[in-house]
């Protein structure tokens, strides 16, 4: 195992990464986030350097944990052979096993591998699977025209609307995903349409792996354009900074899925896949 700090080299990493595209992105979005400025505090592990065969981001070591949320525990994984991967796997440093966390990654054999070496150490792994999408680049400004007057506004988010995301995200209605919640609005890019109470009612934010998450409009706001209007507008926000502009969607979201498809979304040949990896004595925690 191997520890990359040199900043030279995390940019190295960076390039050779996206010439791995897209099985790489969930790595490469954590990379370009550590390259600038680090907000979420992550570092990066390699079997080897240069000729790696593995790499993983995770949380630094002396950040601040709290071993119940998987929500900022995660770690993003990218393999040219499986087989080094899992050497990282079976390390005692590389993965916290005493805590709640979650693995993601773009490659098929990430289950049965991680499930394997986490079932030896008697942890409970819980697999959920998406479409991963990309969009094409953004030349021109997305059409907000519709927003007439003063109100609806198109703007962004604050850390005082964290609890509204936090209600009406399928992941969320949790302590750890308010706080998660919280640091993402504070790090990363997000936009939002709020009312004339300045209340937010569509948005979508962007989480520690450079991914677009959590897009949602109230019920009673559907259907009037703000959904396509803030997914242009923070997938242009994330290319002009140098970004990817990418998403994971569930087979079963009929909507969200019309609606990449009327973007132009492109739907990546490989799946998304993430991992909620709990040690059995946590496994009693009533919002696991």
């Amino acid at each position: 195992m191997l520890v990359l700090n040199c900043s030279t080299k995390l940019l190295i990493l960076e390039k050779m990464l996206k010439s791995c595209f897209p099985e790489s992105l969930k790595v490469y979005g954590a990379v370009m986030n550590i390259n600038r400025g680090n907000p979420f505090q992550k570092e990066v592990v390699l079997d080897s350097w240069p000729d790696f065969k593995a790499v993983i981001t995770r949380r630094q070591r002396e950040a601040e944990v709290d071993n119940l949320d998987h929500y900022t525990n995660a770690y993003a994984v990218f393999y040219k052979d499986v087989r080094a991967y899992q050497q990282l796997l079976e390390e005692c440093d590389v993965f916290n096993w005493d805590q709640v966390f979650q693995i993601q990654g773009l490659q098929s054999e990430l289950y049965d591998v991680s499930k394997a070496v986490a079932n030896s150490k008697q942890l409970n792994v819980k697999l959920t699977s998406f479409k991963a999408v990309c969009f094409s680049p953004v030349s021109t400004l997305p059409d907000a025209s519709f927003l007439k007057g003063p109100y609806p506004r198109l703007t962004y988010l604050s850390a005082a609307d964290a609890d509204l995301l936090n209600r009406t995200w399928s992941r969320g209605g949790n302590e750890q995903c308010l706080r998660y919640i919280a640091n993402l609005i504070a790090c990363f890019p997000s936009v939002c349409v709020r009312d004339e109470k300045g209340n937010p009612i569509s948005w979508s934010i962007t989480d520690q792996f450079a991914t677009m998450c959590h897009g949602y409009t109230l019920p009673e706001h559907r259907r009037k354009g703000y959904s396509r209007l803030v997914a242009i507008t923070l997938a242009r926000k994330l290319q002009s900074r140098g970004f990817p502009s990418q998403g994971n969607v569930l087979d079963d979201n009929t909507a969200s899925i019309s609606l990449l498809k009327s973007l132009h979304a492109e739907f990546l040949p490989c799946r998304f896949h993430r991992l909620i990896l709990t040690p059995a004595t946590l496994s009693g925690q009533p919002h696991l």
